[in-house]
């Protein structure tokens, strides 16, 4: 079961998140600010951490700030009631993985939460194997009997996705809010875009090939 962190300083809206997070199936534990998310994390593990960004004793900025200069590389989800580019600029320069704006829309929540998730897992495994082809995602690298290709990184990530769950279909919408985040502002016709340029490098290769499901997505099948 997948561990969740709230730090929120607001008690009804804290306890508003355990409820629904808990009923989606996560172990989640809440906490009043930056200062208790530490201690909290010197004692247990946590898979994401939700963060309120304005709180007493220690805010979200210093919290994941102090996370990172420890070493921490645990997914934040931060949540702020200011909707400005440079407080969403400041949260993502900390260091920070995604972002709301309140009010917060709860099913939206979960969803982030999920999508942040499966893109640590990702990143966790560190390397996929599909034949005689190897992704090494800290280089970047998809390497072949004929040769070993450094990829741009939403290519790379694109590809490694789908190389994780052969046969697995996914729509074009998954892809963009799992490689691309929730924020982002491009459309999915980026996913086709980049879905091209991998055809034209990996088209012949002996073990995979992508194939279009019309008007759903993509998916990989080994061969």
């Amino acid at each position: 079961m997948f561990k969740i962190l709230i730090a929120e300083d607001d008690k009804e809206l804290r306890r508003l998140f355990e409820r629904v997070l808990t009923k989606d199936g996560y172990a989640v534990t809440g906490v009043s600010n930056g200062k208790e998310a530490l201690d909290a994390l010197d004692v247990g593990y946590f898979d994401v951490i939700i963060s309120d960004i304005m709180m007493p004793v220690m805010d979200g900025h210093e919290l994941v700030r102090a996370l990172r200069d420890a070493g921490y590389t645990t997914p934040v989800l931060m949540i702020t009631a200011k909707d400005a580019f440079d407080e969403m600029e400041r949260g993502f320069m900390s260091g920070s993985d995604d972002y709301m704006v309140k009010p917060i829309n709860i099913r939206e929540l979960s969803l982030r939460v999920g999508a942040l998730l499966r893109r640590a897992q990702m990143i966790s495994e560190r390397r996929q194997v599909i034949g005689s082809t190897i992704l090494e995602i800290d280089s970047l690298t998809v390497t072949t009997p004929k040769e070993s290709l450094i990829l741009p990184q939403k290519e790379f990530m694109l590809l490694y996705k789908m190389a994780a769950y052969p046969g697995k279909i996914f729509t074009r919408q998954q892809l963009m809010d799992d490689i691309w985040g929730y924020s982002s502002d491009a459309d999915t016709h980026t996913v086709d875009v980049h879905i091209g340029r991998l055809r034209e490098k990996f088209g012949d290769s002996p073990d995979f090939k992508i194939v279009t499901m019309r008007g759903i997505g993509y998916k990989v099948v080994k061969l």
